[in-house]
């Protein structure tokens, strides 16, 4: 197990509403009023991180996937398994049931992905794809979701952000079904021709007729 310590953002917002309110009160026209303000600053900063410490989340270690013998599939299967371990722990700081069932099912569908790359190093190319661009994504939206339903605070941009991020995850659930989907392409298409050659040869073999002629 490892132990991560996320820190709280109620000290800067703490902070800036600080820096506003002195803004809004006392005079700023003089080298010393900003000292003082920056000191105020400093001291609110240190006196709400002491109330508001963050919280430390426990996460499996990544474990190492067991080896194609390829050492750039190897490579990207321990970065996808990474990601996995991250979003797993976001998904236990998630307190809101809605957002825990689609992240749930975005770890599923991201293990599926990269479970179909250990099998099959053929379609390297679109998972690398997947990795570099939309995986790094969806671990910072839900880990910008999850810190901010630890902050503590409520606000306008916090609660709108959140259900941003919540629509989102609808979007990208639906985007990754279709991703996973595309890399039985291949294989698809190899069944498929592998039936038009049966069929062929069935013809060619008179069984096709025969069969029909039974049935009749």
């Amino acid at each position: 197990m490892t132990e991560t310590k996320i820190k709280s953002v109620a000290p800067i917002y703490g902070t800036a509403a600080v820096w506003v309110l002195y803004c809004l009160g006392f005079p700023l026209y003089r080298a010393w009023h900003f000292v003082i303000l920056i000191c105020i600053c400093i001291v609110t900063y240190i006196v709400l991180s002491k109330v508001f410490p963050g919280t430390v989340k426990a996460a499996e270690a990544a474990e190492e996937p067991e080896s194609t013998g390829d050492e750039k599939v190897d490579s990207l299967l321990a970065e996808g398994e990474k990601s996995v371990v991250e979003m797993r722990g976001q998904y236990d700081a998630i307190t809101d049931d809605t957002v825990r069932r689609k992240a749930n099912d975005l770890i599923d569908i991201t293990e599926k992905i990269f479970k179909k790359l250990q099998a099959e190093p053929g379609v390297y190319n679109q998972v690398k794809r997947f990795s570099d661009f939309f995986l790094p994504t969806s671990v910072k939206l839900l880990g910008t979701y999850e810190r901010f339903g630890q902050s503590g605070v409520t606000g306008e941009n916090i609660t709108s952000t959140m259900e941003r991020i919540d629509s989102a995850l609808d979007m990208t659930l639906t985007s990754y079904k279709k991703f996973y989907d595309s890399l039985f392409e291949n294989q698809a298409l190899d069944i498929e021709t592998d039936i038009s050659v049966l069929e062929t040869l069935l013809k060619q073999d008179g069984l096709l007729e025969k069969d029909f002629k039974k049935e009749g």
